[in-house]
């Protein structure tokens, strides 16, 4: 995947870096994965996303004020600063709205593992 890293790099829109992957025949939602992380830690990860209790985020009681303040058209900014205002972690606002917040604070806590070099310069691809 060095290539395409490399043509990120160089200016490349994302959607001419995914297009080229298309056509090699290479899955381009990679480039959606963290570049600084090896392909197989990655993908253990999501194999293990299975197990998903809880409202999903947008519907959990403590946050779906913020996520209806972004619906109206609230930028992201003012929504986070109205959270640090409230005691709130911003930083909710950049996981996954359609998943718990239980499932995503454990998959952080799993991160811990990583063998292999990162995605950017994985040899293999």
């Amino acid at each position: 995947y060095v290539k395409y890293f490399k043509m990120l790099k160089m200016g490349l829109p994302m959607g001419a870096v995914q297009h080229k992957m298309t056509q090699e025949g290479v899955d381009p939602a990679i480039m959606d994965l963290d570049p600084e992380r090896s392909l197989s830690s990655q993908q253990k990860k999501e194999e293990e996303d299975g197990e998903d209790t809880g409202p999903p985020l947008k519907d959990d009681p403590d946050y779906v004020k913020y996520f209806k303040m972004l619906k109206m058209g609230l930028p992201m900014g003012a929504v986070q600063h109205k959270m640090t205002q409230e005691g709130v972690d911003p930083a909710i606002m950049d996981l996954d709205p359609e998943r718990s917040l239980s499932s995503q604070q454990k998959k952080e806590e799993e991160d811990g593992e990583d063998t292999g070099p990162p995605l950017k310069d994985d040899p293999d691809y």
